[in-house]
């Protein structure tokens, strides 16, 4: 089993051995939150910060029986000690969380992380009900408020599908432009069906161009960075003069969009075609933008 699943087997465990989805979710955070390498990420969403890759986890527990799941809750099915394999700073963490919050309910724990962590709020549905006008004024306040129009490049090499998406709320991205030729991914998130959905909870819009992509056969055996630019150089002549028509389209996009990025696997951009099709954008007639890559 995976280590990051203890600790929410651990948490319900502690907790007598249910609790609530938003409760779950928000005692998962605060946890997360002191650890030195987070188990899991976060992002702002409807009821505050929230897990996808933690709701994957609990719905794979599920599915091979060590959790049962009811419409408000998860219970613990088995008897075995988890809090016990852990090592000593989770196992502290864990036992912390119990003490500091098993008397708040919901609408405490929503409150708590909404004061002490406001951007996690940005997207609540509920915090004007649960907040004093000073404390929406301080939320508002971490919300983004970049107006420059900017054309964005991202991979999510390496980092967490919250991580991915935390940086297209902090960059306010309207658009998500998918790059890549084949829009399937094994890592968790990834795939095109999984960021259409995840993207249109975040209220950000979602858009596949395939053909300016390039194709899995010709991404073989790239070792070392010579490797990349042969690729490359074969991309910018025989891709990037055929889809100019697709590059219009995207900047029209921007334009219309004002903040939109250009998504593809590797973290480096000197190892992603985005980079170049950015920059082929960049010379169309009518390009008075910025370019980023984050």
């Amino acid at each position: 089993m995976f280590y990051r699943r203890k600790i929410i087997l651990a948490l319900l465990q502690v907790f007598g051995g249910r609790l609530d989805k938003i409760n779950l979710q928000k005692l998962l955070f605060l946890v997360c939150n002191k650890q030195k390498a987070p188990a899991y990420d976060f992002i702002p969403y409807l009821y505050g910060c929230y897990s996808h890759s933690a709701k994957a986890d609990l719905f794979a527990m599920v599915k091979r029986d060590f959790l049962s799941e009811d419409e408000t809750g998860y219970s613990k099915k088995d008897n075995k000690n988890y809090l016990a394999l852990l090592n000593e700073d989770d196992k502290q963490l864990v036992n912390q969380a119990y003490s500091l919050y098993n008397k708040m309910n919901s609408d405490g724990l929503m409150k708590h992380t909404y004061i002490n962590y406001p951007y996690y709020a940005i997207n609540s549905t509920v915090a004007e009900r649960l907040l004093t006008k000073e404390q929406l004024h301080k939320i508002n306040t971490v919300r983004s408020t970049l107006t420059n129009t900017t054309l964005y490049t991202i991979g999510y090499e390496g980092i967490s599908l919250e991580a991915y998406l935390n940086k297209l709320i902090q960059n306010d991205i309207r658009v998500l432009v998918d790059v890549r030729n084949n829009p399937m991914s094994q890592k968790f998130g990834f795939s095109k069906s999984q960021l259409i959905r995840y993207c249109e909870g975040l209220n950000i819009e979602y858009i596949h161009f395939a053909d300016v992509g390039i194709q899995s056969e010709y991404r073989q055996e790239l070792k070392v960075q010579s490797d990349y630019d042969t690729l490359f150089n074969n991309y910018k002549k025989k891709t990037l003069p055929h889809t100019v028509s697709t590059q219009e389209t995207i900047l029209t996009l921007l334009q219309e969009k004002q903040r939109i990025a250009l998504t593809c696997f590797e973290a480096n951009i000197c190892q992603c075609h985005r980079k170049h099709l950015a920059e082929a954008i960049t010379q169309l007639p009518n390009w008075h933008y910025e370019l980023k890559h984050i």
